[in-house]
């Protein structure tokens, strides 16, 4: 049977239908507004840090909080974390994270709206049905809500096995337990399809909403990108995963996750949110949007052409263009002004298209406006009638600083993430160095164009093992020069060795203060000490011939 779209129009925006689930008060999908989650750093077992961090979070606009409960004890603590909130009058349905343990869940599910649990790891190689039903039937009783939450970076080994470490293995996991739930009669439900690879992450929703529509199924989703880091590339690569879904009409929670304080997320969120709140239905005119494989990566076929001593299009890097910098020998200034025609709409630029097609006068197209939502619709368009023309992706200038770094990268990653696109240039009105500077770091987040270091890095939860925000610090510090390399900085063994699978080195949390040393997905180093571990990380890149002086 032929799978469907996992949108009915590419060119149009209708926010996916999915049945209201509630998470104690909380309405989540529906004709519910997207709700904002984030998740504690704490140690669930410090009541008192914890309940002061969520406090924080709710008076930040945090909709819903989840915490870690790595083992039964610290489920029991969500109990008195609960009555602090309450006696503080904080009113904020919490989210019990559960992996390896079946058991944790069953004692957090009396104190918590929702569960949690990772189909990567919650069987454990068992009878899934004998572990889940006990918790479908305690679940069902407390009106309590599930998130199935599948992490790239941990399917088992049986979907390894079976579908390979792809958006399929994810959407498979996913819907085993969405059929054993249904058995059971149970569907309150939650689903997500998390990783730190934003192009595998947004083909797995995808894939999961068209296997869904197949299936009869309505259940909402929870959008987030796994390990995204901190900083402005933490908020590029969550951007793009995140707003690329969002204007497919896919996701009805989302959470940041950004290796900072998790009160820094909530801006982030909300920024991104609220256009989708405030927005109706709409499409642009046109048919036959370009027809990427929505599901798997392919760049457009363009023919190469050379302007300004570059080339560009064909299997040309992706170009960035901005105004002259004037700073000799700076690698950023190695850019060009295009000189492509920019069309108002793609219903125009065809028309102009046929005319430059004859007389061969047109090599690189654009178009130009200042709404990134119907851009990213005219581009789709433009795309599938510029026949094998480059095309130029120009970005609008935003209202504010945060704005304009969210909505450059939801529309430039988005485009790059479906193959479309030759050079981007950003209309900020910053000065140039920063200008180039936010372009690069977007085609570096969607995967299309390393110019620098790469760091992954998780936001940290009560499973962290050390001083993420610290480590992070020291290993940019340290590596940052190493163009071209990518480095994982992960707080523990749960995600850290799957989700780092395609970086050259990583630094994972092993044991209070040890640090584990990868090498691709093999472990070389273990426990070395936290206060050594960024010098043995250094040692190991330099045996494996990496290490370049600065």
């Amino acid at each position: 049977m032929p799978l469907p779209p996992y949108t009915p129009n590419s060119l149009a925006y209708k926010r996916r239908k999915t049945r209201t689930v509630r998470v104690g008060s909380l309405g989540i999908g529906g004709a519910n507004p997207l709700r904002i989650q984030s998740m504690t750093t704490t140690d669930t077992m410090d009541v008192e840090a914890s309940v002061a961090q969520i406090t924080r979070l709710a008076e930040a606009g945090c909709e819903l909080v989840r915490l870690t409960a790595p083992t039964v004890a610290a489920a029991r603590a969500l109990e008195g974390i609960k009555a602090g909130l309450y006696t503080r009058g904080i009113v904020v349905p919490l989210v019990a994270d559960i992996h390896f343990q079946p058991e944790a869940a069953m004692a957090a599910a009396d104190y918590v709206e929702k569960i949690r649990i990772n189909p990567g790891n919650f069987a454990q190689g068992g009878d899934i049905q004998a572990k889940l039903f006990p918790l479908l039937d305690k679940l069902k009783r407390l009106k309590r809500c599930l998130r199935i939450g599948v992490n790239h970076g941990s399917l088992s080994q049986r979907i390894l096995d079976r579908y390979g470490d792809t958006p399929k293995g994810m959407v498979e996991s996913a819907l085993e337990y969405a059929r054993l739930c249904e058995r059971f009669g149970y569907q309150d439900l939650v689903f997500s399809m998390k990783s730190s690879n934003v192009k595998v992450m947004i083909a797995a929703y995808r894939l999961l909403a068209a296997r869904m529509a197949q299936l009869g199924m309505d259940y909402p989703f929870h959008l987030g990108v796994t390990e995204a880091g901190e900083g402005e590339d933490g908020r590029i690569k969550s951007a793009i995963g995140i707003g690329s879904l969002l204007e497919d009409g896919i996701g009805d929670t989302l959470r940041v996750s950004l290796t900072e304080e998790p009160e820094a997320e909530i801006p982030v969120c909300k920024t991104l949110a609220a256009p989708f709140n405030r927005r109706k239905s709409f499409a642009v005119k046109g048919q036959g949007a370009y027809c990427a494989d929505f599901y798997s990566y392919s760049r457009r076929d363009s023919h190469k052409t050379t302007i300004g001593g570059f080339t560009i299009g064909a299997d040309s890097p992706i170009r960035v263009v901005s105004r002259p910098v004037k700073a000799k020998g700076m690698e950023l200034a190695a850019s060009t002004l295009i000189a492509s025609p920019s069309f108002r709409t793609a219903e125009t630029a065809r028309q102009i298209l046929s005319l430059a097609d004859q007389n061969g006068s047109v090599a690189v197209v654009g178009l130009t406006g200042s709404d990134p939502a119907v851009l990213l619709r005219e581009y789709r368009l433009l795309a599938a009638k510029a026949k094998n023309l480059a095309i130029h992706i120009r970005a609008p200038r935003a209202s504010n600083p945060q704005r304009q770094v969210l909505e450059s990268a939801t529309l430039i990653g988005a485009l790059l993430c479906d193959g479309i696109g030759d050079s981007v240039e950003i209309d900020t009105g910053w000065e140039p160095r920063k200008e180039l500077s936010l372009a690069y770091n977007i085609l570096q987040a969607a995967g299309a164009r390393l110019t620098k270091t790469e760091f992954v890095s998780c936001p940290g939860c009560g499973r962290t093992l050390y001083d993420l925000q610290a480590a992070t610090a020291r290993v940019k510090k340290q590596f940052s020069h190493l163009k071209g390399l990518k480095i994982a900085v992960m707080g523990c063994i749960v995600n850290g060795p799957g989700e780092m699978a395609d970086a050259d080195f990583g630094y994972v949390g092993g044991a209070p203060g040890k640090i584990n040393l990868y090498v691709g997905k093999e472990c070389l180093k273990k426990g070395v000490p936290e206060r050594s571990a960024v010098q043995a990380l250094k040692d190991l890149i330099k045996s494996k011939g990496k290490w370049r002086e600065l």
